[in-house]
């Protein structure tokens, strides 16, 4: 359910109410009997546990995947040095069968 704030027009006192969105919304103030008005203000979320990097939930061979390659690998000390390529090995196929 989510938390609602209300501000008095009266006292200004300012309330938290945890209801439903069917709820009716509470009309008077406890402190003073003025009315009451729904403030408007940022949400609070929390991120917990894995899954929040652009890496975490990446496909094989995906940017993301390449992103943290880069980041892992050390960087070369000269700059000018030119990358290698890989060599991939090369695809079994079934009809090397002994």
């Amino acid at each position: 359910m989510p938390i609602y704030e209300f501000r008095c027009k009266k006292c200004g006192h300012e309330i938290e109410v945890l209801q439903k969105h069917s709820d009716k919304p509470p009309a008077r103030c406890k402190k003073c009997g003025g009315r009451l008005e729904k403030l408007i203000s940022q949400t609070a979320f929390q991120f917990k546990g894995a899954g929040w990097y652009v890496t975490d939930y990446a496909r094989k061979g995906s940017v993301g995947e390449k992103v943290e390659k880069e980041l892992s690998s050390p960087e070369p000390s000269g700059g000018n040095e030119k990358e290698k390529p890989k060599k991939t090995p090369a695809k079994e196929t079934g009809s090397d069968k002994s």
